[in-house]
């Protein structure tokens, strides 16, 4: 099989939560693919180094400041990628934020917290940017970052995991929807990773994580944020022209056992 099918040359995507981490990685991933990457997040320093590394490789990279949960910015986001580019053809929805708490005691200001930024925004993005790939009429790819989360329980993260199953159902239901316009939407579900969410290294950085990890992963060991490379270029790419509403777990087959 021709490698063409993965080559995403003349595509133009969007990055959230690409400051740092796994959605650095993705937009690196996805601008070495051949597509024009807009990298966005809320930490201007952090969307810099991402864009200088992304220039750095000879691929085009656009950096652009925003706030999430402000619908307003969602809408400057993308239009300002559509100003800059000419067109939006993957959306990668990969903000996010962990807090870990025995359900019995989270308030209501973090509950709410948790859907807003979580799922509340993620809906939001994941809108505007099918509104304008609707308006296009060229079709699209829509990538939600979820958790394995979302598929089994973990101790002290029912909000967290709450938030994620909301995202995965959200991806079958714009999946449905936005079929006929030949968009697809579809979820990466991360595992246990080398690289975490701020704040969460004191509960992950221990020897007893690592033996846990070892233990329940039937890789043994945690995923690299390089390895969600392939997984988003697949689902962004026309090597998965047929693939939507499609929950997949990067996780070193965690959820399989």
């Amino acid at each position: 099989m021709s490698t063409e099918l993965f080559d995403l040359t003349g595509k133009v995507a969007v990055v959230t939560g690409s400051g740092r981490g796994l959605g650095r990685a993705m937009a690196r991933g996805l601008a070495a693919a051949g597509a024009r990457v807009v990298v966005a997040g809320r930490t201007a320093s952090d969307l810099d180094e991402s864009t200088a590394d992304i220039t750095a490789d000879g691929n085009q990279a656009l950096a652009i400041a925003f706030d999430a949960t402000s619908r307003a910015d969602c809408c400057r986001l993308f239009d300002e990628t559509i100003a800059a580019f000419g067109n939006l053809d993957i959306a990668v929805v990969n903000h996010g934020i962990g807090r870990a708490k025995p359900a019995v005691e989270v308030t209501d200001d973090e509950l709410a917290e948790m859907i807003d930024i979580n799922l509340k925004s993620a809906f939001v993005c994941g809108q505007e940017a099918a509104r304008r790939m609707v308006d296009q009429g060229t079709g699209g790819a829509i990538i939600f970052t979820s958790s394995t989360g979302s598929l089994v329980a973990f101790d002290k993260l029912s909000t967290y995991g709450a938030s994620k199953g909301g995202v995965d159902q959200m991806c079958r239901h714009f999946a449905q929807e936005l079929a006929p316009h030949n968009i697809r939407v579809n979820v990466v579900g991360p595992g246990y990773m080398e690289h975490h969410m701020r704040g969460a290294g004191e509960r992950h950085d221990t020897p007893e994580m690592a033996e846990h990890i070892r233990l329940t992963t039937p890789m043994e060991r945690r995923g690299r944020p390089e390895e969600m490379v392939g997984p988003v270029i697949f689902l962004a790419s026309d090597a998965a022209s047929f693939v939507t509403g499609h929950i997949m777990p990067v996780d070193g087959g965690y959820v399989a056992i």
